[in-house]
């Protein structure tokens, strides 16, 4: 996800719809330096704290998530011994790479070539039968049009696929998570983990979260845009990073690169690859990098939907070209619509 124009747009939109008044400065904060972003991050906050304020005043709440947030609040949690199910899929040998394949129904501009996108229980198999190793759904309505519904219906086709070759994906919660009652949310809907933006929650904040996704029993990942932000993570026991607002491989590899857990505990890297303004799949060939580089992971979501159903370059064939075996080195993954090197016929070869 282009996390920075998601964050601005929704911005943008929160602040015609309530007027700057309602998101009048925290006096009790003491100044200091922040990035854009960093600023977007505390605006996004108080806006997704103002929808969940209005979701309880209006007793939209179910009595489910309502009792998962009373046996968590009784609960303690635990300490979990070595990586759980999640990063454990998601982290396979060297030289390989898992993808996280983004669910969403609205788009970034530069993946605008397609007005819809097909309903959940139709993509879910597709996602599977392509390779992903995990589907996260952008839950907050407004960013990626989806809402806790359709995790709920990703999340039970997958379990259709119980014994099965491939078996069920893991859902991840993708939603702008601010509060432990989305935690119990996801949790409820299915999720086997969750998203928390550094940026938005804040360090403080990110801590007591994290205890929150143990006692539900949902693993977590952060996202981060510095090394700073991924170091802190760590340090608060988190162990899936994930790298977003960044363009080259070069910058996101500088984030987690020299990452240290205590014992030497493993860390799951995972690097988000930002959609281009072309209908070409030079995504596929950031995948390659960011493999070569030792990512073990990618979080792919507008990229998918470039090229809608096409027959060879649906999201299932890209999903399954970004986990081929093949190197910039020697072959090149660009589509040009049939003309050229790396033509749509090559996309197909890649799959095989």
């Amino acid at each position: 996800v282009d996390q920075k124009k998601e964050m601005m747009k929704l911005a943008a939109h929160l602040l015609l719809l309530s007027g700057a008044s309602s998101f009048a400065p925290n006096t009790q904060i003491q100044p200091r330096f922040v990035t854009s972003l960093g600023a977007l991050g505390v605006f996004v906050r108080k806006a997704k704290e103002n929808d969940l304020r209005k979701m309880i005043e209006a007793g939209q709440i179910s009595d489910e998530v309502k009792a998962k947030l009373d046996e968590m609040k009784s609960a303690s949690a635990e300490k979990r011994e070595g990586p759980g199910p999640v990063q454990a899929a998601l982290t396979k040998r060297k030289g390989t790479i898992t993808i996280i394949a983004e669910y969403k129904r609205k788009f970034d501009e530069n993946a605008a070539f397609i007005s819809e996108i097909l309903p959940a229980d139709i993509l879910s198999p597709v996602f599977r039968e392509g390779g992903a190793t995990a589907i996260a759904v952008m839950a907050d309505e407004r960013m990626g049009g989806c809402t806790y519904d359709d995790m709920v219906v990703l999340a039970k086709e997958q379990e259709s696929a119980r014994g099965d070759m491939p078996g069920p994906l893991p859902i991840i919660s993708s939603d702008m998570i601010v509060d432990e009652l989305q935690i119990a949310q996801s949790a409820i809907a299915g999720a086997e983990a969750v998203v928390i933006t550094y940026s938005v929650v804040g360090p403080e904040r990110l801590e007591g979260l994290i205890e929150q996704c143990s006692v539900a029993g949902l693993e977590c990942i952060v996202t981060v845009n510095n090394k700073e932000e991924a170091q802190k993570a760590v340090d608060l026991g988190v162990r899936m990073i994930c790298v977003s607002a960044l363009n080259s491989p070069d910058e996101k590899f500088d984030v987690v690169d020299g990452l240290s857990a205590p014992n030497d505990e493993p860390i799951c890297k995972i690097a988000s690859i930002l959609a281009r303004d072309n209908k070409q799949l030079e995504e596929v060939e950031e995948a390659w990098v960011l493999r070569d580089k030792g990512f073990q992971a990618i979080w792919v979501s507008d990229a998918l939907y470039k090229s809608g159903n096409d027959p060879i370059e649906h999201p299932g064939a890209i999903i399954a070209s970004m986990k081929a075996k093949s190197s910039v080195k020697f072959a090149s993954a660009r589509v040009k619509t049939g003309k050229g090197e790396g033509a749509r016929e090559y996309l197909g070869d890649i799959m095989m």
